[in-house]
């Protein structure tokens, strides 16, 4: 469906910008070096980081570089490409989200780190004070992860008679363990049958689909658009990238604008500001966009207070 490669999903939140490497003319120039868990992340998200900087008075290539590293999802490469950074000297890391920023703050503890994570800073260990973040990390948490109660409740609008909820859970991302636990506690409230299903890798989805269509599970939670699409199953995103791509629903933070804030934050540190005298910030505002092309290939009719409350919808 609409081309999109399944591998791009797996790693959901995947990598950030990619940049060109400094020149030999270029050596002189501070470098960022940016941390992905994942692949590279889309041009429209490259330009908001750099609009971030920007915004403090940067310019890629001008007056700053950026040193790529991505783990395109295979986690267990994250501290190796984290020490890579450490050795190049960067000026300061950018870390997209939590397992690339929990690699980084284990590989350093003087270069200052920014880090973009959905996830609790504080119970996720990066962090000690929001307010007062100590050391040498601070950063941009969206807590689109604590969205997924949310997340539930709308799709139970949308689809009132599904009973039995598939969630595809990557569980060697230290999301994973207390995402799963919100959504327990939701589905209990609701009503609702919770199906833990295995997805850290294409033959744990394709088998997981394979088990949704055998036991006739009614809709699916974070999940994979294409394959959403082939077995009819109604699915919820995080972002509304997915959604704008074919995905029937999003509820959760902008993340062009929490691509911004990171840019911003690290091109401040490098004027000179500290990690701890920049607050952990908390984007208040949430995105809930459904596509009513794709709710027609599943027959469903949306609500008209989903459609009241929507911040976009697209036709």
């Amino acid at each position: 469906m609409l081309g999109i490669k399944r591998r791009s999903f797996i790693t959901l939140l995947g990598g950030a910008a990619v940049w060109p490497l400094a020149t030999h003319a270029q050596q002189h120039l501070p470098v960022i070096g940016f941390l992905h868990q994942g692949s590279p992340e889309p041009l429209t998200l490259t330009n908001a980081f750099g609009k971030g900087l920007s915004e403090a008075g940067l310019l890629v290539g001008q007056n700053v570089t950026i040193e790529d590293r991505a783990a395109d999802g295979h986690y267990d490469r994250l501290p190796a490409l984290a020490a890579e950074l450490v050795e190049h000297r960067v000026a300061v890391i950018a870390a997209n989200y939590l397992p690339a920023a929990l690699a980084a703050k284990a590989a350093t503890q003087t270069i200052p780190i920014v880090f973009l994570s959905g996830s609790d800073p504080i119970g996720a260990g990066l962090v000690s004070s929001i307010n007062r973040p100590t050391g040498n990390v601070t950063g941009i948490a969206p807590m689109f992860t604590l969205l997924g109660t949310k997340n539930l409740e709308l799709l139970h609008e949308l689809v009132p008679k599904a009973t039995v909820i598939g969630v595809l859970a990557n569980q060697s991302n230290p999301n994973a363990g207390h995402q799963v636990k919100d959504l327990e506690a939701a589905a209990r409230i609701l009503g609702l049958d919770l199906v833990v299903l295995a997805g850290s890798n294409e033959r744990e989805i394709d088998s997981s689909f394979a088990t949704m269509a055998e036991r006739r599970i009614g809709a699916l939670q974070d999940q994979i658009i294409a394959l959403a699409a082939r077995y009819a199953v109604p699915a919820m995103y995080p972002l509304s990238r997915y959604v704008a791509a074919g995905g029937l629903m999003s509820y959760g933070a902008n993340l062009r604008d929490a691509f911004v804030q990171t840019g911003n934050y690290v091109g401040r540190i490098l004027k000179g500001e500290k990690p701890a005298d920049l607050p952990v910030l908390q984007p208040t505002k949430v995105e809930f966009v459904i596509n009513l092309k794709t709710a027609k290939t599943h027959n469903l009719t949306v609500p008209p207070t989903l459609l009241a409350i929507a911040d976009e919808v697209i036709e």
